[in-house]
């Protein structure tokens, strides 16, 4: 998600309220919908095989680092007696599943897949736009003294209380390390952990794998920061909601 106006109590002259630029709003909105696809086929691939791994290898047949409580496939046990391709005890094994569990892998894999490059590709274009154009130098950027733990605890009791329906150039302090941790180490984290679970980009990146420590590994921890991204939008709605829908939606489509 994109960045929204920051809420204050203080009073600010009328006509000082800037315009969303055409790319923030044009990124804002693709974005946003490519997120809600990314989670919408998201949860329908966890509903085929709601176990999380950790390591290279993961699957019906070996232990899960946790398992969701998601869809009939929790704790199916639709398999045969599991029976070992070697004696090691490292060896692989292999089973024949007794019924037909959930499976609709196919368009939630392709919806997924496409929805992820259509983000990649917009957050670029957010990304570097933001960088060029000195707004991330001008908004989101701390000043000295907003290294200050205290401003933080203040400013995030601040959001608990009513909130007028104002704007102003600055953003807040919560705000701006929200929004830096948003957009520079949770999206980079879960587009990362996305292309390691794809063989075909870790042959030729096989660093990602030894950085992550596996595909599963990955995948969960693209799980977690998926996790933290919805929480996010949530709070990110919530704010908006309570400085005013009317007045910010207006502002991130006609930029008014």
């Amino acid at each position: 998600m994109t960045d929204s106006p920051v809420i204050t109590a203080q009073p600010q002259a009328a006509g000082k309220h800037s315009r969303h630029p055409v790319w923030v709003r044009l990124t804002h909105w693709v974005i946003t919908l490519s997120f809600f696809a990314l989670l919408y086929s998201g949860v329908e691939i966890l509903m085929v095989h709601p176990r999380l791994y950790w390591g290279d290898a993961g699957n019906d047949l070996t232990p899960a680092l946790f398992e969701l409580p998601i869809s009939r496939n929790y704790h199916h046990q639709g398999w045969e007696k599991a029976q070992p391709f070697f004696s090691s005890a490292s060896s692989p094994v292999s089973a024949s599943r007794t019924y037909e569990i959930f499976n609709q892998n196919g368009w939630g894999r392709s919806l997924h897949f496409l929805s992820g490059w259509v983000l990649v590709l917009t957050g670029l274009w957010y990304l570097l736009s933001g960088i060029f154009t000195g707004r991330f130098n001008q908004r989101l950027l701390p000043e000295r003294k907003e290294f200050n733990p205290r401003l933080w605890t203040t400013d995030f009791i601040r959001h608990f209380h009513k909130v007028p329906l104002v704007q102003e150039e600055r953003y807040g302090v919560l705000q701006k390390y929200t929004y830096l941790a948003v957009i520079f180490l949770l999206f980079p984290i879960v587009i990362m952990t996305g292309f390691t679970m794809s063989p075909a980009i870790t042959a030729a990146y096989p660093f990602l794998l030894t950085l992550f420590g596996g595909p599963q590994s990955a995948r969960t921890i693209h799980f977690f920061v998926a996790l933290l991204l919805v929480l996010f939008l949530v709070a990110h709605v919530v704010m908006v909601a309570r400085s005013g829908f009317k007045m910010q939606m207006r502002s991130m489509t006609t930029g008014k």
